[in-house]
């Protein structure tokens, strides 16, 4: 590998960026398609909530998450409210030994 290589790199997303990644790819599926069936952007938004609280120490008033439809898109909006510095810590991730 070059050393021009090595800063090109671009880290490895982890276990949590790859689950979010793929129902973010749903709901555009789900979106570009416009199929009748049953809504599943209610189930990711409540899956993207649990992932949330998995990684942050907040309550679930302390996030919001919107999704709004439009003719030609929808957006999704993710806005939460974090306490001061120091005071809602990553949970630690449980190290398998």
């Amino acid at each position: 590998m070059s050393m021009f290589g090595f800063f090109r790199r671009k880290p490895q997303p982890d276990g949590s960026a790859d689950a979010a990644k793929e129902r973010l790819s749903i709901l555009l599926a789900h979106e570009r398609t416009g199929r009748q069936g049953p809504d599943v952007l209610p189930i990711i938004q409540r899956e993207i909530m649990e992932v949330i609280l998995r990684h942050l120490k907040i309550g679930k008033d302390n996030v919001d998450i919107r999704i709004d439809r439009g003719d030609d898109f929808s957006t999704l909006e993710i806005n939460i409210e974090l306490p001061e510095a120091g005071g809602a810590k990553p949970k630690a991730a449980s190290s398998a030994r």
